[in-house]
């Protein structure tokens, strides 16, 4: 008998219920199998784009290959290796952010996901006072998905770098229209490294954000390789743009004036007032840890030190290197203090006055403290006015107790930027880079990067 036929002697004639009964396979049952199959393959192709580590837990074990994978949609060199799908983690409101600075993030194991950070829903004002504590073990930082991952990836030139961390590479990559450089932790790190990479980047997190501090712009914490992302200064340390400043016909343009002295000054002593008042000690204060952007704006940098300080103290290495920007306390092993750091912001403001040149270049290493002792101090440079001469030698003074406080600095700074020259500071000859490190104290094997 056939279906109609059934249908005929079951039911009555105009009943639909009845019919409906009859052929409720064929009419409900396989439409709404079909429309299940639909969703669960459109669910499954939203997991996939959007959240891939979910999948990744969903499929077999047997299915993973251990080789890794490069990252889709990246032009990258040999040696970056950033897997698939791997993206970093900017702050956005109504979303997971990189870092929360008011929380302190507990340790986890390696292999945990992503933790979104609590966020009260209103705020009670107080001052922000971070607890810098030692990292016990390297930690994950939360990160969400970009719909843009690292495009146009190239290594990052430097002119030329001292005690060079063998452990971190640098890359030049544009991310959401902007241009980033990449800290990338190569294959070849220890756990000692790694430790050190990560806790660096959730110091950075627990800073804070300050307009002249480079930007932290994320962190791709959760596989290796691991990568800090930072804003891209497009005129690079400080120290290679005073370079550039005595050559003629550079592209593009760089001309240092005293105006500009004063106003690249104030920034930095800006971001330090910013680290003192975290009772934070900066400790590496000279034109190579000073980053200028296209615009011409000095963000202070160099801050690995401080966070190996704060957490290492009085473990932390010798910095040979640093012997003619140093106050003669620390010459004779005295602990580092918030005045330490106005005698090397002097120095800093004659390496900008001289476009470059090495601090007491005549003087030897050893023979360094027994020039301070007797009183003397840095020449005066020449087109060096004399508010700004002043300024130097008020930094430089012996006694720590007679050095000006940040706040009168930067009060003499400001006045001192009002009445400015704007006349271009020329310097003779471009900078004979191995007489350089001679001159200030680096050796003569010894290279510098800058991040």
């Amino acid at each position: 008998m056939s279906s109609l036929s059934e249908a005929d002697f079951r039911c009555k004639q105009g009943d639909t219920i009845c019919e409906i009964r009859v052929y409720e396979q064929e009419v409900i049952i396989v439409p709404i199998l079909l429309l299940a199959s639909f969703l669960v393959t459109l669910v499954f192709i939203f997991l996939l784009r959007f959240c891939p580590e979910k999948v990744d837990r969903i499929r077999p074990q047997a299915s993973k290959s251990t080789t890794r994978r490069v990252l889709h949609g990246i032009d990258a060199p040999p040696g970056i290796n950033v897997l698939e799908h791997e993206s970093i983690a900017l702050e956005e409101p109504s979303s997971y952010s990189t870092f929360h600075p008011l929380n302190t993030y507990t340790p986890k194991s390696l292999s945990m996901s992503v933790v979104t950070p609590s966020i009260p829903s209103s705020p009670t004002p107080q001052p922000f006072k971070p607890s810098f504590t030692p990292i016990v073990q390297p930690r994950e930082l939360p990160r969400q998905r970009l719909p843009e991952s690292f495009n146009l990836v190239t290594p990052l030139p430097t002119a030329f770098s001292l005690k060079s961390d063998s452990s971190v590479s640098l890359y030049r990559a544009r991310m959401e229209n902007r241009n980033v450089v990449l800290r990338v932790l190569n294959d070849s790190a220890d756990a000692t490294e790694r430790h050190n990479f990560l806790g660096f980047a959730s110091f950075l997190a627990q800073l804070g954000p300050h307009p002249f501090l480079p930007e932290l712009l994320g962190v791709v914490s959760l596989r290796a390789p691991l990568v800090t992302v930072v804003e891209e200064l497009e005129n690079r340390d400080l120290l290679s743009f005073l370079w550039r400043c005595r050559q003629e016909n550079v592209d593009p343009p760089c001309e240092m004036t005293e105006r500009g002295i004063f106003t690249m000054a104030k920034q930095v002593a800006s971001a330090l007032e910013f680290l003192h008042n975290k009772d934070l000690i900066h400790g590496n204060i000279r034109a190579r840890s000073v980053l200028i952007t296209k615009g011409l704006t000095a963000k202070l940098w160099g801050l690995h030190g401080v966070y190996t300080r704060k957490n290492q103290g009085a473990t932390q290495k010798d910095d040979p290197s640093m012997k003619k920007w140093q106050a003669p306390e620390l010459l004779v092993k005295r602990p580092a203090s918030q005045s330490s750091d106005i005698w090397s912001f002097g120095i800093l403001l004659y390496e900008m006055a001289t476009l470059g040149e090495a601090p007491f270049a005549e003087i030897s290493v050893n023979e360094l403290l027994q020039f301070h002792q007797r009183g003397k101090s840095l020449k005066k440079p020449s087109n060096c006015s004399n508010t700004l001469y002043s300024l130097i030698k008020g930094c430089c003074q012996w006694k720590d107790q007679d050095r000006p406080s940040l706040a009168e600095v930067s009060r003499k700074l400001l006045s001192g930027e009002k009445i400015a020259s704007d006349k271009v500071l020329k310097a003779s000859g471009t900078v004979n880079i191995e007489q350089y490190l001679q001159e200030a104290g680096y050796g003569e094997t010894n290279n510098y990067t800058v991040f």
